[in-house]
């Protein structure tokens, strides 16, 4: 038999010249009488006398394989492959990727020719190399061995045929056959080869590895395996894989196993956070026509959407998305007045409010949180009496403000919590917890440990969602809300934010920024959740003062 080289040629500047990727292939014509060793010695002199690189030689030579299985080797294709992957260590370097070449060749010829027979004996060869290899006497890695049970399809009872056949030669060494596949799982687990343990758990079906099993993987940070083992392993073992990612503010990952796996009505917040990611990536490039359309009609994410278009300052966009989805509840688009951008201070008169409403009653209460749902912005500012003498525990929130662009709800927290306690805290937990609610401050923190320190037992003040401190928004704000506000009166606060509001959005398109002044940025700023900090034992910061004495806030 001889050597066929194949030269390509190409035409370099007009003139034709011979490439350095010429490979050299046997014709491999006839293999009928040729046995693995022979065959393999062939393989490896066509590999070496190739001058391509190694990726092009790979391709040709696994497609000259397939051809030359259809050549009637003895006694059959697969037989013929599983007893050259039995010889094939003694060819050293060269048997890692011969092997991956011969069982690939292998099966693209199967797509088109297979031998019942054939694939029977090659089975329990294919049976008796495990063993083998499994027990030292064949030198194939792991991550081949795996290979080599999916292209023969061995099964737990192929194994334990071949064990009882060595049994009945008078070979003792092996047990049962789920037995010997667990230790060397449990052997590929200790050496952390995690994703050899999962394949080989998923291809004999053993499932009693659990949730210790998953973990221990993302602790290894061996993420794919885990992934693997978790979808063979079914739903709950998917959810909790997801709840790490989640935990460990991997992200992307926890959407796309959700997405995968169909899990979005389980994770429906995780699922909507990485979209709005996706959606604020769009809005950045200013492909705000395919972030709608990523949208699907969610109206959720159409309101994130309209939330950027505000940010960016694109008034037409807001006001098309509006229209085209009836979205309402956000603040009506406004020009910049000219008392906010240009003159020193923001009077009284220039606070639209229709009516500012007490609450301490339950009847109230509900009839104020079903106004305050049905808004995308609102203010809220707590105030207190501070308590000046040395070592005495601090004053309770007496009340809190929440305003909405027309009207003023002001909450007597202290007689809400000791008359209704648990309707406040479902109430308030509506708003504060939603993620579909804009929610303005000032020094958010200090509110928010006062409120925890005030009525630590109430669920409402727990965590909160969709955050926008305006102090962040400012670099150097002057005296508190009222400086940065420069007000004649500061009784309105959470009035007073929805006003900074509609003057930061004006500020957020540079065409709506007068000379002086800088463009705003503000969306970056909002916090889409925050846990109600640890109690420190300094006691808060008074945040500000009246000048009538009575000092609350």
């Amino acid at each position: 038999m001889g050597l066929e080289e194949r030269v390509a040629e190409s035409c370099i500047n007009g003139h034709k010249a011979d490439c350095a990727w010429t490979v050299s292939v046997h014709t491999f014509s006839d293999i009928t009488n040729i046995s693995p060793v022979v065959f393999l010695h062939l393989l490896k002199e066509c590999y070496i006398h190739g001058t391509c690189k190694a990726t092009r030689k790979f391709r040709a030579l696994q497609q000259q394989v397939s051809q030359a299985l259809c050549n009637s080797p003895e006694p059959g294709p697969a037989t013929f492959i599983v007893r050259c992957l039995y010889v094939l260590p003694i060819f050293g370097v060269y048997s890692e990727g011969f092997s991956h070449l011969i069982i690939s060749a292998l099966r693209r010829h199967q797509k088109t020719t297979v031998n019942s027979a054939d694939s029977t004996q090659a089975k329990e060869i294919a049976a008796y190399l495990f063993l083998d290899i499994t027990g030292g006497f064949v030198d194939h890695d792991e991550k081949l061995m795996v290979k080599i049970l999916e292209a023969f399809d061995v099964r737990l009872t192929d194994i334990e045929k071949a064990i009882t056949q060595l049994k009945a030669q008078n070979e003792h060494r092996f047990d049962t056959a789920k037995t010997v596949i667990e230790q060397y799982i449990f052997a590929m687990i200790d050496s952390q080869s995690y994703m050899t343990a999962v394949s080989l758990l998923e291809h004999f079906s053993i499932r009693q590895s659990g949730e210790s099993f998953l973990l221990k993987m993302i602790q290894n940070k061996e993420f794919k395996a885990a992934e693997k083992w978790a979808t063979f392993m079914g739903k709950p073992m998917l959810c909790l894989l997801v709840q790490q990612f989640v935990d460990r503010n991997m992200l992307k990952s926890a959407y796309d196993t959700i997405k995968k796996n169909d899990l979005q009505q389980d994770f429906p917040d995780v699922y909507h956070k990485c979209k709005e990611n996706l959606l604020k990536r769009l809005a950045e490039k200013a492909c705000w026509d395919i972030a709608e359309a990523k949208t699907k009609g969610d109206k959720r994410l159409l309101e994130y959407l309209v939330y950027l278009a505000m940010e960016a300052g694109y008034s037409e966009k807001v006001d098309e998305l509006c229209e085209r989805y009836s979205l309402e509840g956000f603040l009506k688009t406004r020009e910049p007045e000219a008392g906010f951008v240009h003159s020193r201070f923001l009077h009284l008169k220039e606070l639209v409010v229709e009516d500012i409403i007490w609450v301490d009653e339950v009847d109230g209460l509900h009839k104020a949180i079903c106004h305050i749902e049905g808004c995308k912005v609102v203010g809220i500012d707590c105030e207190w009496k501070p308590n000046y003498v040395k070592g005495c525990k601090m004053n309770k929130v007496s009340i809190m403000q929440i305003a909405s662009d027309e009207m003023v709800f002001i909450f007597d927290l202290i007689k809400l919590a000791e008359d209704v306690p648990d309707v406040l805290d479902s109430c308030l937990t509506r708003i504060l917890q939603s993620p579909g609610i804009l929610k303005l401050g000032y020094n958010f923190q200090c509110d928010i440990k006062q409120l925890a320190h005030s009525y630590g037992e109430l669920e409402c003040f727990k965590h909160y969602e969709m955050l926008l401190d305006i102090q962040n928004v400012f670099k150097e704000p002057k005296g508190g809300l009222s400086g940065l506000a420069e007000l004649e009166y500061a009784a309105l606060d959470a009035v007073v934010l929805l006003q900074i509001f509609h003057h930061v959005r004006s500020c957020s398109q540079p065409t709506d920024v007068s000379e002086g002044h800088d463009k705003i940025e503000w969306k970056s700023y909002i916090v889409s959740h925050m846990d109600n900090p640890k109690k420190s034992k300094k006691r808060p910061t008074i945040k500000k003062e009246t000048e009538s004495g009575a000092n609350y806030h």
